[in-house]
């Protein structure tokens, strides 16, 4: 079933008078308006266009509007043939029922105000089966459509459409604003009862119209029931004739009417009985919250785990020490999980507390036999792990709190404190003095896997701890490692590691060999962006005997050149193709303490990765306003 079919109507009249013309209504009064049809206007200044009936109704704006360029038709130069103009409403259309939709309205430009002959529905009140179309009626029309009518080619049943003497629309769009907040397309629905304003703008000089619909929150009520007519509303309206049209004073615009009847509060059919049921819900809630605080805490501890006891922290303890794991104590998000800071409320000591999801119980005993294994390492440049625990699919790792956080927030995105050479070399020294301990001085061979900034930590002193071991594999010295699914992070990955899965030793003296350039240059192992590897710059500088221009720009001249030199020709070397060339890290500490020295670097010995990189396919969706002469041609003609 389709509703009635409103409009506001311009006339257009050539006289050849002002083209200074304008009109402005925060609300409307019977001095102003011409009204048709059932239109009328309200009391408290509302223009409402349609009542309960299938009758259009017709508003125009009393006076005729000068739309010609008279100076151009008298001289015959090439300017306009017609004035800029610019116009603005604000209005609702207010649905009685939700179930049926019904045609929107229009704002109309045309050179007669008698439109008696145009058919109601699907052609709007504007046209009819003979004039539509018809390049003689000189009409355009800005359509605020809520039906669907394939005839006419809609896109949809919720648009906006420019329509220039057809109801055909030279180009429509679904309706609805651009959120600048969230920088993304909202839609809007038409006949929702919310209150709009649509803006309608043409450019002389460039030849172009643009239309804008954006919702406004001002005061109205809303509406709920079950649709098959539509109240449509003007609160206000303003035009301008070379020049843009004054805005509207929102605080100004009359009130949309109340829909349906009030709501009666009586306190002893209503408020009483509902006092007794919050009463009686309250209650249950109660018992429902304390059994479920109960359940909440509660742990299912295994037999297994009962030797590991000393290692695994209460679920409840960890809950208190991160106030609840509330955002404020957010350190961080890694692919792994999330870190809090937290502080343990029985010792009163700082921890960090990562949440890792662990969904399937196979192999949980072995990955807890490995993670108390790495519990039990002791090292001055280890992040010591405290212990863990484990509920339901989830499992918090408890590390040493560094309060000073991660290296990667002091060497990348502008921070506000920058390190110096000293202790940049200071760093170096001891990440390779904690992976020379993982990989020869300990019980067993402890494969970090993920060697990168973000994961060396500075204690308060800046001396650097290597952390979070959530990646990490153990065996025994004298054993082969096995093949596992890749894991690490892109621009830190062995070249064999990314093709066999096989994690070794030398995958992460790979790994530390990229971590050397970044501290050295100040640049991420990756640009995505240009498409290029730092190993691959700094080989290339290597190879002019430019080298030391790969050095971080903000270090100036405050660096020594030797050490300088030393750590990135030995991060080439870490980072070779051929992990035979790699040296291992009992060298590395070696080469950087000055025990011994760097070996010449030769062209078969350092290559390029030979990394080859793919664009991301980015779907954009772009929008553009296009320019119509047709808009000129047809304005041009009217009589």
């Amino acid at each position: 079933m389709l509703a009635e079919l409103p409009f506001l109507l311009i006339q257009l009249m050539y006289t050849l008078v002002s083209a200074d013309q304008e009109f402005h209504f925060n609300g409307f009064q019977s001095n102003n308006i011409s009204l048709g049809g059932v239109a009328i206007i309200t009391p408290n200044g509302l223009l409402k266009l349609t009542n309960s009936t299938f009758v259009a109704g017709q508003a125009f704006y009393s006076n005729s509007i000068t739309f010609k360029n008279k100076d151009s038709l008298k001289n015959g130069t090439n300017s306009s043939l017609v004035y800029s103009f610019s116009t603005t409403f604000v209005f609702a259309i207010v649905p009685k029922y939700s179930q049926v939709s019904a045609h929107g309205m229009s704002f109309v430009i045309a050179p007669t105000k008698d439109l008696s002959a145009a058919a109601p529905s699907e052609y709007l009140g504007i046209f009819n089966p003979t004039s539509n179309g018809n390049a003689s009626s000189h009409v355009f029309a800005v359509e605020l459509d809520t039906f669907r009518n394939l005839q006419f080619q809609d896109i949809n049943d919720n648009h906006v459409g420019i329509d220039i003497n057809s109801l055909n629309s030279s180009v429509s769009r679904p309706a609805g604003y651009f959120d600048d907040v969230n920088e993304e397309f909202q839609n809007l629905t038409l006949p929702g009862g919310q209150i709009m304003q649509l803006w309608v703008e043409y450019s002389d000089l460039e030849k172009q119209i643009n239309v804008t619909l954006a919702p406004i929150k001002i005061g109205f009520s809303s509406t709920t029931g079950t649709l098959a007519f539509a109240a449509h509303y003007v609160l206000g309206w303003s035009f301008m004739v070379n020049g843009m049209a004054r805005e509207l004073e929102l605080s100004k615009l009359p009130k949309l009417p109340r829909i349906g009847p009030k709501k009666k509060h009586i306190f002893l059919t209503i408020e009483l009985p509902l006092i007794l049921v919050i009463i009686l819900l309250l209650t249950i809630s109660g018992i429902v919250y304390y059994r479920w605080r109960k359940k909440k805490f509660a742990e299912v501890l295994e037999d297994w785990e009962l030797e590991y006891g000393p290692h695994r922290f209460k679920y409840k303890d960890l809950y208190v020490a991160t106030e609840g794991f509330d955002d404020k104590e957010l350190l961080g998000i890694g692919g792994f999980g999330r870190v809090y800071r937290g502080v343990l409320p029985i010792s009163k000591i700082e921890v960090a507390v990562k949440r890792v999801s662990h969904e399937s119980r196979q192999g949980m005993r072995e990955f807890i036999a490995e993670i108390v294994s790495i519990g039990r390492l002791r090292h001055r440049n280890i992040v010591q792990l405290l212990g863990y625990c484990r509920r339901k699919g989830e499992l918090l790792l408890v590390y040493d709190y560094m309060p000073n956080g991660s290296l990667d927030r002091f060497l990348h995105n502008s921070p506000e404190i920058m390190l110096n050479w000293m202790q940049r070399f200071r760093v170096i020294k001891g990440v390779a003095a904690g992976l020379k301990y993982l990989h020869q001085d300990w019980d067993q061979v402890v494969i970090h896997r993920d060697v990168k900034a973000s994961n060396v930590l500075l204690d308060i002193d800046m001396n650097a701890r290597l952390g979070d071991f959530g990646l990490s594999r153990l065996y025994d010295h004298g054993t082969d490692t096995q093949t596992t699914h890749v894991v690490g992070t892109i621009g830190y990955l062995a070249p064999e590691h990314a093709r066999t899965g096989k994690a070794t030793t030398s995958t992460d003296v790979y790994s530390f060999g990229a971590f050397l350039l970044e501290v050295v240059c100040g640049r991420r192992p990756i640009d995505v962006r240009k498409e290029v590897l730092l190993v691959d710059q700094v080989c290339s500088l290597w190879n002019k005997g430019e080298i030391i221009q790969a050095v971080d720009h903000k270090l100036g001249v405050d660096y020594v050149v030797e050490e300088v030199e030393l750590v990135l020709k030995l991060g080439l070397l870490c980072s070779c193709v051929d992990p035979n060339v790699r040296p291992s890290m009992q060298q590395v500490v070696q080469y950087l303490g000055g025990y011994e020295q760097l070996p010449e670097l030769s062209d078969l010995s350092i290559s390029q990765t030979g990394f080859t990189f793919e664009n991301d396919t980015v779907d954009v969706l772009t929008t553009s306003t296009q320019s119509y002469s047709v808009v000129e041609s047809f304005l041009s003609s009217g009589r």
